[in-house]
């Protein structure tokens, strides 16, 4: 059997159970919360998520660039460096999540609870951003085995599998990417 299409196997393999782990970890990010230690506070870190998100959508469009005018090489490091701040963002965003409470759209009193009067204050624009950021989370958790897929045809060489794969998994990365910040800002005036 050819050696590519054995680091492909292998590779898929991992990538299947990375994902797992990650949207179990995403899963219980929310239900279960760790106590960080008097002082620490980890509420620095949504404005770096936003960060990272764009950062990633910037490159993507560069990958897109590169790859539309033949430069295969710039593609390839504009790609691991799109994987680079997704995976940063990951890392960030789990432990922000296990160790912080939730913020509310419209939560204007910090409180956890979103009160009738708080929710008539920001009207349809809840509904608004409950649909990008619903969207936003399912496509990324869907869409983060296909990513790793795509990036593992084109590492093991398997070029048509990966263009073809790339065609509907490129604008969903991407969507993700820009979303992100768009939720981050929409968010931004209830964070504590």
């Amino acid at each position: 059997m050819n050696a590519n299409l054995v680091l492909a196997r292998k590779l898929n393999i991992a990538a299947g159970v990375f994902s797992v782990v990650v949207l179990l970890l995403v899963g219980l990010m929310r239900r279960v919360k760790i106590a960080l230690p008097e002082g620490m506070d980890f509420g620095f870190l949504p404005p770096l998520h936003a960060t990272l998100n764009a950062l990633t959508a910037i490159v993507l469009v560069l990958a897109l660039y590169f790859i539309k005018n033949k430069n295969v090489e710039a593609h390839r490091k504009s790609i691991f460096v799109a994987f680079g701040f997704s995976l940063l963002f990951l890392l960030s965003y789990v432990a922000y999540h296990f160790t912080t409470p939730e913020t509310i759209f419209g939560d204007t009193s910090g409180d956890g609870i979103l009160s009738a009067d708080e929710l008539l204050a920001i009207g349809s624009m809840r509904t608004v951003y409950l649909v990008i950021l619903l969207s936003h989370i399912a496509l990324a958790a869907l869409s983060l085995p296909f990513i790793l897929l795509t990036f593992i045809r084109a590492y093991t060489n398997q070029i048509a599998r990966h263009r073809k794969m790339a065609k509907w998994v490129y604008p969903i990365w991407l969507y993700v990417a820009i979303t992100g910040p768009i939720c981050y800002f929409m968010l931004a005036p209830y964070y504590p």
